[in-house]
């Protein structure tokens, strides 16, 4: 799952990184209270995931686990994937040592059978990946009939905008890499996403086999406006995620 910190510095590279072993300590707290995960993203997923009580819930990158926490709450059957060992830590110390978390990586086959789950989250964690087609076809794999992959990804026009606003000029059409420069509790690391346009995501759903529910651009709650004056604003006229409901068919 992750975040968007103020002190970052971004170029185009292609190169695979995401260190979040590093950050992981650093990471979890941050989460907890930033404007983007806490009063903006987790928000919008739980309010589209709605009434949980009883359903089988993959959240698939639980990274420290702020998401399971909150869907078990609710009254979900909830298991965790994530690719950081060091993340999964941070969540079983959350959790609990009887927490269902597993380390597996989204571009691998899951390590569940089919039909598994009435749900899968992913919270910010597809625009990790060049190619979503595998990816995607395990999520549909472990998802019941009928079941819902509810996603949040970096919205492709506000990583269109960072680029030109850092003097770059990138085809919104095309599928590219773009790195940042993370810095979170004294570590900085490099940060590898994957940019692509709208019509690219849609298509990898249902080349996937799901139907397209919602598609939303959401608010950052209310309460966010008054301990985050400086960027309530921006991230309320200007959104940086974009957020898909889809039914398995």
């Amino acid at each position: 799952m992750a975040s968007v910190p103020g002190d970052r510095a971004l170029r185009v590279d292609p190169a695979p990184v995401n260190d979040y072993d590093g950050l992981a300590e650093a990471y979890s707290a941050e989460n907890e209270i930033s404007l983007n995960n806490a009063y903006y993203e987790r928000p919008a997923t739980l309010a589209l995931a709605g009434e949980v009580t009883g359903r089988r819930i993959l959240d698939a990158g639980c990274g420290s686990g702020p998401l399971f926490a909150a869907l078990r709450d609710r009254g979900a059957v909830v298991s965790g994937i994530d690719a950081s060992a060091a993340m999964l830590e941070q969540a079983r110390r959350r959790l609990g040592a009887d927490a269902d978390l597993q380390v597996a990586d989204l571009a691998d086959p899951l390590p569940y059978p089919d039909d598994s789950f009435d749900d899968v989250i992913a919270s910010l964690v597809l625009h990790y990946l060049q190619d979503w087609e595998p990816t995607l076809a395990e999520l549909r794999r472990v998802l019941r009939t009928d079941g819902r992959l509810i996603a949040s990804v970096n919205h492709p026009l506000a990583d269109y905008c960072v680029q030109r606003f850092a003097g770059r000029r990138p085809d919104y059409f095309e599928t590219y890499s773009s790195t940042e420069e993370w810095t979170m509790g004294g570590h900085t690391t490099q940060m590898n996403f994957w940019n692509r346009p709208l019509h690219a995501m849609t298509d990898a759903f249902t080349a996937a086999g799901f139907r397209i529910s919602v598609i939303s651009e959401p608010q950052p709650v209310p309460a966010a406006r008054e301990l985050f004056p400086d960027d309530f604003h921006l991230l309320a006229t200007a959104p940086s995620f974009l957020f898909f409901v889809l039914q398995a068919g």
